[in-house]
């Protein structure tokens, strides 16, 4: 396929930018916008546009709990970022654009578009045609995986008859009315996709901008975690991990020992671009500012605990404010770098997961070699494998493995993910998820999180103009 973005693409995107500008509806899309598209080149390119790559949908940060409060930076900082943080119903004005919804829904109507029309275009093989039919079953499955964790409640045994998001497949910018499927029917929805696309996807990563079978497949076994089954998680992330060695590009893990040294990718303050960066397989990215210079929102004294002093990852943080200012409480961490992240397909998270679905199967020793995979790349070798005390128990192990996800991803979001689907699990569905502000002086105020906000609520200018769109409570 052909990466480059052509004049013909520029004018497809600027129309993109326009059916944004003015929300009229659920889908924010304008008719006057509408894509006109008849070659496969013309969908090809589609798949190019950055708004389906760069997402800057960021609300799971602050609702992470590794997050604390800063002030008085934290009562400067802007009425979402501490809704979001206190976890209140309402997060958004009545007549606020949600951030959640500008590139996600434009995304799908884009998907919508491709899949429906792509086989009827001009010029192309077959063969094309089913690969970016396929590209886009994927993207609107992974889209659909980040808004069901929104707005559904967490897969469950009531995940039948829970609400969950609507199911849009016709790229129709005048539908206004849209009720909310099931959180059981969204999830099969997602799985259809995926494994309607997977067989038809390119074998060889080419991209880290556009869906391979690696990344489709570690997709599908990520959603199977997330509802519990994880013979089926395994099955597919087993896929994922060898079939992401099928690249003609670098993915895999940095070694910080060598990375963060003189001379190394995380030499100073750079970071590698995300087309660069090979522990993306897929990039999905967004803004994430308040650790990194707005000071608002820092690791919590509990989070950086969970960090052993020789882990090389605390390079990426400073215990000084932007401005130099030390904290007030020990522990207080600011991430010094990263003014984005990235939350796509990454081979951390590939691990990581596959880790624990070996654990929670009792292959304890498998379990075992997939996270030391990654520690022995983000901490000295004496101090990377995991402690025997902890390997030979599948609780301690488990709890470790989830303990090393908040260690690898803290400050992008993945933590609330993380807490959503902990809270319907047996064995921690009973733990109470806090956060802290901090004062200037070291006193503290503690939120705790309900569990009505295990989901946000649907902002209310988009119920106003969806007819038949139920809120969440």
């Amino acid at each position: 396929m052909n990466y480059t973005i052509n004049r013909k693409t520029i004018s497809l995107i600027i129309l993109l930018l326009g059916i944004t500008s003015c929300s009229k509806h659920f889908l924010e899309v304008d008719p006057k916008g509408s894509l006109v598209a008849s070659s496969v080149s013309d969908y090809d390119q589609l798949l190019n546009n950055l708004y389906v790559i760069y997402i800057n949908s960021n609300a799971q940060v602050p609702m992470g709990d590794e997050m604390a409060g800063m002030e008085p930076y934290f009562s400067q900082a802007n009425y979402r970022t501490q809704r979001l943080f206190r976890w209140d119903d309402v997060v958004y004005e009545s007549n606020d654009d949600a951030a959640e919804f500008t590139n996600t829904m434009l995304s799908i109507y884009e998907f919508n578009k491709i899949i429906n029309e792509v086989e009827t275009a001009t010029d192309g093989t077959e063969s094309q045609k089913a690969s970016l039919k396929a590209e886009a079953q994927a993207g609107r499955a992974w889209t659909y995986f980040l808004m069901i964790n929104y707005y559904g409640l967490p897969y469950s045994a009531t995940s039948a008859t829970d609400l969950g998001f609507p199911i849009i497949t016709a790229a129709d910018i005048t539908q206004t009315e849209f009720k909310r499927a099931t959180v059981k029917e969204v999830y099969d929805f997602i799985i259809n996709d995926l494994t309607a696309a997977i067989p038809k996807l390119p074998a060889k990563t080419t991209s880290r901008l556009r869906m391979s079978k690696a990344a489709a497949e570690g997709i599908l076994g990520k959603v199977y975690v997330f509802m519990g089954n994880y013979q089926d998680g395994l099955t597919w992330l087993n896929a994922a991990i060898n079939d992401m060695s099928n690249s003609s590009i670098a993915v895999g893990l940095y070694d910080l020992q060598t990375e963060t040294a003189t001379g190394g990718i995380y030499d100073g303050t750079s970071v590698p671009p995300m087309t660069a960066d090979i522990e993306n397989i897929l990039v999905k990215q967004s803004t994430c500012y308040w650790s990194y210079i707005y000071d608002e929102l820092v690791l919590s004294p509990a989070a950086s605990a969970l960090f052993d002093p020789t882990d090389l990852r605390l390079k990426f943080y400073s215990d000084k404010t932007y401005g130099g200012y030390s904290y007030p409480v020990s522990g207080i961490l600011r991430k010094n770098r990263f003014s984005a992240f990235d939350f796509g397909v990454l081979v951390p998270d590939l691990y990581l997961l596959r880790a624990e679905c070996e654990c929670r199967l009792n292959d304890l020793a498998s379990a075992k070699t997939d996270v030391e995979t990654l520690r022995k790349k983000r901490l000295p070798i004496a101090t990377a494998p995991v402690p025997d005390s902890i390997s030979g128990e599948k609780i301690s192990l488990l709890k470790f493995i989830l303990d090393e996800r908040t260690r690898e991803f803290a400050v992008t979001g993945t933590r609330w993910f993380d807490m959503r689907r902990l809270s319907t699990d047996p064995l921690f569905s009973g733990n109470t998820y806090l956060h802290t502000i901090y004062s200037e002086d070291g006193s503290s105020t503690q939120i705790t999180l309900r569990p009505e906000r295990l989901v946000l609520r649907f902002p209310q200018k988009i119920v106003q103009q969806s007819s038949g769109l139920i809120n969440n409570p």
